[in-house]
Parts: C-alpha cells; structure tokens; sequence
C-alpha cells in the first residue's frame, strides 16, 4: 500500500494535521466509466460532452446531473474537471457518482494534486484503470466546511486563470485580424497610399534550411544546435538542449550554418496548424552560438527595401500559413522546405509602410506578452496555494 501525503508530514507521510483524516483515494468519490456517444447519435445542443481533454463538443441531451468531477480514463490522462452544470461524460473518461460527504469541488482539486496520470495501466494508448486507486492514501480535512473554504480560495484563483486565458485568446485573436487586414493591404494605416507588390520570397528574402546533423554526430557539449522544439511563442529556448556538435565541425564544414543575430528562424516540421504563429522567432546576441539543425529554417532580407519586422510579422501570419498549408505535407501537422517557400508570395508595400504596420502588430505582441506574464505568475500561485491549501500547512477554518 502507497501512501501519497498531500499534507505536510514527517517524510514518511505519518504526520497528519489536526482536525485531518487518511483515507484511501477511492474513498474521495466513487469513479464510473462514462457514455459512449457515436457521430450518428450525436445532436446539436448547448450540454458539454467531456472528454478526457476537456470540452469536445455540445449535445442535446445530459447523462449527468451537476455537482460533477471528470477525468480522463482513455488517452490524456491527469487531468481533472469540476463542473456545474449538465453534462455528458464520455466514454474515455471516469465520472464520480458518489462523494462519499465530500465536497465536490474540493474532490476535483484532491485529485489534481494526486497526479491521476501516475497510476497509467496501458503500455501504448495511456489508461487509468479505477481499481488500480487501492491502496493509495490521502489526508484530507474531515470537516466538510474546510473542504469548502479550501475549495473557494482555490475556485478564486482558477477564475482569475480563466479571465486572463480568455483575454489573452480575444487579444490573439485581435491579433490575428489586425495581421490579416495590415499585411494584405486590405486596411491601410492613415497617411499611407499608393499600390502594393506581391514578390516571391526568394527574391527579396534568403533563407537557408538546417543541414540535418546526424545523431552519430551528436556530442554532449560544443555548439548548440536548433531544433524545432527550441522554438516556442517568439523565443528560442536552447539552455535545456541536449543536442551538441563539435567546434571543429561547427566552424568548420557546417561554419555556413552558424546563426547571426537578427536572422529569423522558424519550425518546418511537425508544426500543430493551431500553434502555427508559435513557431517562428527572433534571434537575440544571449542565444548565439548555435548550428542550424534539421526543421528550421532561417531568414534574412536581401536588402533594405524589407523589413525584418515586417518580414517576422507575415511568418507569423495566417496568410502565409495558408500559402505554406496548401502545398506542404501533412494534415494535423504542416512539414515544408525551401521548395514551397519559393512559391509563396509576399505583399510588399513601401519600406516606411512596412515599418508603421510592422511597429502597431509588435505592440499588439508587447500587450500579449505581458497579459501571459500575469497568467503564468497566476498559475504559479494557484500551485503554490494548492501546496499550502491542501497539505493542512495554511488553514483556513
């Protein structure tokens, strides 16, 4: 028998707060398999049908009553969901049918710090099996109403997480209208007239695709080398690489390969079409020196007719994800190379044009930064909450 203290104990997981009891996870609330639901039975309606990654779609008919926990049994597994309303469970999920007196909300927020996805059964697609909870122990308040302040402070900060989520999505999504209307010439910015061009990016741009180191290659320090992963949100993240290549072979036959400050890079391989935008960045002096390395690519204006923040802004773009996506490989994911960069065309206005369009979607770039700053600084603190909240150090009754 496992005993997980979720409370602040002596290190063996003895030591239980006063006014706290041990019980077995499966005595939190009784977990049930969910509803199979098929395309031909499904009906537009307004009732959320869970799956183990959240809401999937809506339906017409609820199979459950509210107060309601959820939590992925078949494939994303960890996860937990506390909902108020009607809802449909599917059948990749476990649904709690009996709190046993405890307070539901407080049940959710026990079970996400339990960490459901350790307790994975499957060996290919993950899978939480119900009957693997026993012998797994938690301390929890026996007093309903801690169970419930604990669950309110916590239910505070997850409504300051959603607020902040859904600005930042109504703020990228503002985002992405300004680029459509700005880059296209469709909208244009007060004092500036007269025709656009549409060029191919090669003759205005170079760029250059990664040379494809081998794994054989591979060395444990020396450069750096990009992949695509170290691309994410307009940055590069390569301080937890783990893939090197030697001095001598970085200066010497792939020296060619060797990022500049201010060039452009971009994913070009196993890109999710939704995080697109995610993939393209900037690099800074504090990231050099890296090799270039398989997925990537770089960019550099030709000359001073482009900009490289205009530049930066269209690869950001949904027109040029869409250029890239009828043509590239893949469904789900999007994979090219310099092939089908050289058939996508880039709408040039005049370079003072280019600077004032490139300069208002940055600032749309700077406001969403710092909304996810906030965010990420929230979800710090939900944690470090959950952390005192549900190990009896802070008590709130």
């Amino acid at each position: 028998m496992t005993h997980v203290a979720l409370h602040n104990g002596d290190g063996n997981g003895n030591s239980v707060p006063t006014g706290w009891k041990t019980i077995s996870v499966s005595e939190l609330c009784y977990l049930q398999r969910g509803f199979d639901i098929t395309e031909s039975t499904r009906k537009r309606g307004s009732v959320p049908v869970y799956s183990s990654s959240g809401i999937s779609y809506y339906h017409s008919e609820a199979k459950v009553l509210p107060p309601g926990v959820i939590t992925g049994r078949k494939g994303l597994l960890g996860k937990v969901f506390f909902v108020d309303e009607p809802f449909w469970p599917h059948d990749t999920t476990l649904w709690a049918t009996d709190f046993f007196g405890n307070h539901p909300a407080f049940v959710a927020l026990a079970l996400e710090a339990f960490h459901l996805e350790r307790l994975d059964a499957a060996t290919s697609v993950p899978t939480l099996n119900r009957n693997n909870l026993t012998g797994y122990f938690v301390s929890i308040p026996s007093d309903r109403a801690e169970q419930e302040a604990i669950a309110e402070a916590l239910g505070d900060a997850d409504a300051l997480i959603e607020s902040l989520e859904q600005l930042v999505a109504k703020k990228r999504h503002l985002k992405q209208a300004a680029m459509q209307q700005l880059l296209t010439g469709k909208k244009r910015l007060p004092g500036f007239e007269g025709e656009w061009k549409r060029k191919r990016l090669p003759d205005i741009c170079w760029f250059q695709e990664g040379p494809g180191v081998r794994n054989k290659q591979f060395t444990t320090s020396g450069v750096k080398l990009l992949n695509g992963t170290n691309i994410f949100r307009g940055a590069l993240d390569l301080d937890t690489t783990t893939r090197f290549i030697a001095h001598k072979e970085a200066h010497g036959p792939y020296a060619h390969f060797l990022a500049d400050a201010g060039d452009i890079v971009i994913a070009s391989s196993g890109i999710t079409i939704d995080r697109f935008h995610e993939k393209v960045a900037y690099v800074r002096d504090a990231d050099l020196p890296f090799c270039m390395n398989t997925s990537t690519i770089r960019f550099k204006p030709k000359s001073d007719s482009l900009s490289d923040d205009y530049l930066f802004q269209f690869l950001c773009s949904g027109d040029f994800k869409e250029a890239i996506g009828g043509q590239a490989t893949g469904s789900a994911q999007l994979n090219f190379g310099p092939s089908h960069l050289a058939k996508v065309d880039l709408p040039t206005p005049p370079l003072a044009e280019q600077t004032a369009i490139a300069q208002v979607l940055t600032d749309m770039d700077t406001e969403i930064e710092a909304i996810e700053a906030k965010l990420a600084k929230a979800r710090q603190i939900k944690q470090d909450m959950m952390h005192e909240l549900l190990t009896g150090r802070t008590r709130l009754v």
